[in-house]
């Protein structure tokens, strides 16, 4: 994964299980499939040909597939809440959120975040993501969005 700076409140993150303990045998077949989906939240709110930004509202329970980051990217919590993420090197974590917090990640060429993402707490968790297209890696294309 690429590197981060955080803003004033640090991210509060806990490994809960490695090694893809607990992993069902969809959600094995889902990092596979979705090895390359470049849809980093739930809606393309802009595209430039310098950026994308995306929103993310998840309800209680609700979760995003599986996704790719290559680009160079940050988000910012909209509301406080807590998650649960399963990425590619068989990690699963849950993670704290509060509102207004802001973390960015860099990638080098060829580098990227695969992993998913669900709303473990009991309020919506939402989400501004920005990418910048003009890093090290070529955005992925985006099947499915309207105007990609």
């Amino acid at each position: 994964m690429g590197s981060n700076s955080s803003s004033v409140t640090p991210l509060t993150s806990t490994i809960v299980a490695e090694g893809f303990d607990r992993w069902s045998p969809p959600l094995h077949k889902e990092f596979e499939s979705n090895t390359h989906n470049g849809c980093v939240g739930q809606s393309l709110v802009k595209e430039t040909d310098s950026l994308r930004v995306w929103e993310t509202h998840l309800k209680p329970g609700e979760r995003i597939p599986v996704h790719r980051h290559v680009l160079d990217y940050s988000w910012t919590a909209l509301t406080h809440g807590k998650a649960r993420q399963h990425a590619s090197d068989g990690s699963s974590r849950e993670i704290t959120y509060a509102r207004g917090q802001t973390e960015h990640f860099s990638f080098s060429d060829g580098r990227y975040h695969l992993h998913d993402l669900k709303n473990i707490g009991d309020e919506v968790l939402s989400f501004v993501v920005v990418e910048l297209k003009d890093g090290a890696n070529e955005p992925l294309q985006l099947d499915g969005i309207a105007g990609s």
